[in-house]
């Protein structure tokens, strides 16, 4: 591979992600009733905006969801995949339709999971080197996680203090994350 080839596909893939995973961040802030004001909320607002708030006209809500975040993650996710094999030299219309959609749902799925196991990790090491501060950051990730810690408290309860519920959903998350490319057939190596 060209180093320019290197370069355009890391730089494809860099960009497409990082709005993919706004576009994800946004769905699930909206999902969890996370804070609207905060400013990280709002420059995600900003940054998916332009292109989120045209298909929510044709695309509307269900019950709490946001369905056209959903459906702009896939597509673009679907146009990186494109562009991705058509950088390493495939005929894009040669792919089938079916494999470029399993990519991209399993790299959505994937980026997913990277949310909440990241999100997971800076909260637990944020417990330990600043436990009590305040950041506009950390809040919406308690309010992104809090939902799902809460299940696992319920059967894990905090013993000694200790609150469990991060490592077993981090395990769970790693489990799912080896678990996908078994889940879904017929995945190259892109």
């Amino acid at each position: 591979m060209s180093p320019l080839t290197s370069s355009l596909s890391f730089l494809v893939e860099t960009v497409g992600s990082l709005f993919v995973m706004a576009v994800l961040i946004r769905f699930l802030l909206q999902l969890v009733r996370a804070d609207f004001y905060n400013p990280i909320s709002q420059a995600i607002v900003k940054v998916t905006g332009p292109l989120l708030n045209p298909l929510r006209r044709l695309i509307p809500g269900f019950k709490g969801m946001d369905v056209a975040a959903l459906i702009l993650a896939l597509l673009v996710q679907i146009v990186i995949v494109y562009l991705l094999l058509g950088i390493h030299g495939y005929i894009p219309s040669v792919i089938p339709v079916g494999q470029v959609l399993a990519i991209s749902i399993f790299k959505l799925l994937n980026t997913l999971l990277n949310i909440y196991m990241f999100s997971l990790i800076i909260i637990a090491i944020a417990s330990w080197v600043a436990p009590g501060s305040y950041n506009p950051a950390l809040t919406l990730l308690h309010q992104l996680t809090e939902p799902l810690s809460n299940r696992i408290r319920r059967v894990i309860p905090p013993m000694g203090g200790l609150d469990f519920s991060l490592m077993v959903l981090v395990i769970l998350i790693v489990m799912i994350k080896n678990a996908l490319p078994a889940i879904i057939p017929g995945l190259p190596g892109l």
